[in-house]
């Protein structure tokens, strides 16, 4: 199969409401505008160097998001144009976001990561982490800055019991942080979980937001 069969298997098994993210990271522009042409418009990148080149050559209708591990010191690079950086891990990236996002006139919508996986490789806030950055505030003050969900990666395993209950603990997360503080922003409305390996169990966990890569491009290039 190539890239847009691919791509059309995908899309067809997703419900109605359920945003595909295509992980495009570590792939060539042409197999990106593969996927555009079929009118798929939203793509997932971690390198903020990659995604810079790859911004600059394709077309502007695009929606980026960033997905990786986001350093302080790149915020600035990608701060005119994303789409949406998925992977808010700290009060200090949240900062510098809605720094860079004061500079470029911009509010710049966010995911917080939250960790629930099995492993300690994996970043983002604990539940009671997340609770606490909530509850501290601070974030109100942020003008430039949008939270507008969650994320999460589930851990890297055969058990998809242990899979599920991690995505499930993300939902039951959502909405407690749905009602205690975004009631009545319809903007908070992301949750972000699943991949290619998991995104069939995360459908099944209230996902509205997969991150699929390898399913669509093959093996990273």
């Amino acid at each position: 199969m190539d890239i847009e069969e691919r791509l059309n298997e995908v899309l067809a098994s997703l419900p109605e409401g359920v945003e595909l993210v295509a992980v495009s990271k570590f792939h060539p522009e042409d197999d990106i505008l593969r996927a555009y042409r079929q009118g798929q418009r939203v793509f997932g990148e971690s390198r903020e160097q990659e995604l810079s080149r790859k911004y600059a050559s394709l077309p502007k209708d695009i929606r980026w998001h960033f997905i990786g591990h986001l350093q302080t010191n790149k915020v600035k690079y990608i701060a005119p144009f994303i789409s949406l950086i998925e992977a808010v891990d700290s009060l200090k990236l949240m900062k510098e976001i809605n720094r860079q996002g004061e500079k470029c006139g911009r509010v710049i919508d966010i995911l917080l990561e939250l960790h629930l996986a099995q492993e300690d490789t994996k970043s983002g806030l604990t539940l009671d982490e997340c609770r606490s950055l909530l509850a501290d505030g601070e974030w109100r003050q942020m003008a430039n800055v949008r939270i507008c969900g969650l994320m999460m990666m589930a851990s890297f395993t055969d058990d998809e019991n242990q899979i599920r209950r991690e995505m499930l603990a993300a939902a039951a997360f959502f909405e407690e942080v749905k009602a205690k503080y975004f009631a009545d922003a319809e903007y908070f409305n992301r949750r972000s979980w699943g991949m290619s390996d998991d995104y069939e169990i995360a459908l099944k966990c209230n996902s509205n937001t997969i991150r699929v890569g390898t399913r669509i491009f093959g093996p990273r290039q």
